[in-house]
């Protein structure tokens, strides 16, 4: 019984032992690299998406409507600026723009900060080539995006 008196009992802990922190800090620091390693081609493509979008779809209205007004589409020369501000000669008296929102970054650039690149007529699209020079910043290379349609793959043609 003096035992007793002299030792009390401590109950009995649940806690984690120093090898189970460390098992769980090392899953832990696999997840964080393998999501920081990636996080880089989830950006780099959404990227690529935006400027796929812009070519194909986002000024697509505004040149068909400054089409119609003025029987036809801004010239090279003009480019898109005559979306925003009214260009001279012949198509001067018919221009009834602005054909793309106030207030929107005037000219338009890409994801990587260069101006879209815009020819008319088209030579790849018809009636005009609009495109990004892609994440390389150089024209005429194979990442440039257009709103031409997508290269289709040799193993895709024989489908």
């Amino acid at each position: 019984m003096l035992s007793q008196v002299l030792t009390p009992q401590r109950p009995a802990r649940a806690a984690f032992t120093l090898l189970e922190i460390m098992i769980a800090l090392a899953i832990l620091g696999l997840l964080v690299g393998l999501a920081v390693s990636n996080i880089g081609n989830i950006f780099g493509n959404s990227q690529v998406d935006i400027a796929r979008l812009f070519v194909k779809q986002t000024l697509k209205g505004s040149l068909q409507t400054y089409s119609i007004d003025n029987q036809g589409y801004p010239s090279t020369a003009d480019g898109l600026a005559a979306l925003m501000t009214k260009p001279g000669g012949a198509s001067a008296s018919k221009w009834r723009g602005p054909y793309v929102e106030e207030g929107s970054e005037w000219p338009p650039r890409d994801p990587w900060g260069e101006l879209y690149q815009y020819r008319y007529p088209g030579q790849k699209a018809k009636p005009y080539d609009l495109w990004s020079k892609g994440p390389d910043k150089t024209d005429g290379t194979a990442d440039d995006i257009g709103n031409w349609p997508d290269p289709v793959a040799p193993a895709e043609e024989n489908k």
